[in-house]
């Protein structure tokens, strides 16, 4: 396995994608730090990871605070000898699906805190490491919504296609470093977060499938074998991308 011993953080590892991508990394060998806002959502992902054979450590991180996420690489490095990998995953939604000029100041804030402002940090951190140990690798969760248009979105969208940016100038700027940089971009996926939209009313769910081709949501789980695909040395001459996982949705 080319992951085997390598040293994975994953934040936003607690549920949804994150938790998927710990768990398959995990069990392909790979040293996880399961990184969260919530420690007991963190804590047993780790548990099921060990459960499983594989080596996982849980360590409460808020991406917002830079000094948090400063401490995160540091216990790795500190545990664990090194930072191979790190899969920038936290991230949330709006409290509310509104026109730009209704959108909330507090929406606003807190998605641009955590999804931009928080990818920010990590790689920032993770990058600092990287360059003192001569290698690296950074996979960032975007969304379609970092590439395409989303309407009643507005800092979600904003984030995500900042995410982007972010990725390919980091990119352009660490491949003479051996440090690759890469995104994933996945359309409706069930989570918590799909959830949340498809409470919005009770027709949402078969609204959204008609927008995607094959009819259906993506899974975690489908997401998680991009990102390891990423991860891995089997992807060593890609820096720079994106990874659409949308069922077709972009295509229309």
């Amino acid at each position: 396995m080319d992951l085997e011993n390598k040293v994975v953080v994953i934040t936003g590892a607690g549920s949804g994608i994150g938790a998927a991508t710990a768990s398959l990394l995990g069990a392909n060998g790979a040293k996880v730090v399961v990184s969260d806002i919530d420690l007991g959502r963190a804590e047993q992902v780790a548990d099921g990871i060990k459960d499983a054979g594989g080596y996982a450590l849980a360590i409460r991180t808020d991406v917002v605070q830079f000094e948090a996420v400063e401490q995160l690489v540091a216990k790795t490095v500190e545990d664990l000898g090194s930072l191979d990998i790190m899969v920038n995953n936290a991230g949330i939604g709006g409290e509310h699906q509104r026109r730009t000029a209704d959108h909330t100041h507090d929406d606003w804030h807190n998605v641009i805190a955590v999804n931009q402002t928080g990818v920010f940090h990590c790689m920032k951190a993770a990058l600092q490491q990287m360059m003192k140990q001569g290698h690296g690798n950074i996979v960032n969760v975007a969304s379609l919504a970092g590439l395409i248009p989303s309407g009643y979105n507005l800092s979600y969208s904003a984030s995500k296609f900042a995410v982007v940016g972010m990725t390919k100038s980091a990119a352009l700027e660490y491949g003479r470093k051996n440090i690759r940089i890469n995104a994933v971009c996945p359309g409706y996926t069930n989570s918590a977060l799909l959830d949340k939209l498809l409470s919005s009313r009770p027709d949402m769910g078969d609204t959204l499938k008609k927008m995607i081709p094959m009819n259906r949501f993506g899974e975690a789980a489908e997401i998680a074998e991009a990102i390891k695909w990423l991860a891995s040395d089997r992807s060593k001459y890609i820096t720079g991308q994106t990874i659409t996982l949308d069922g077709g949705t972009s295509l229309s």
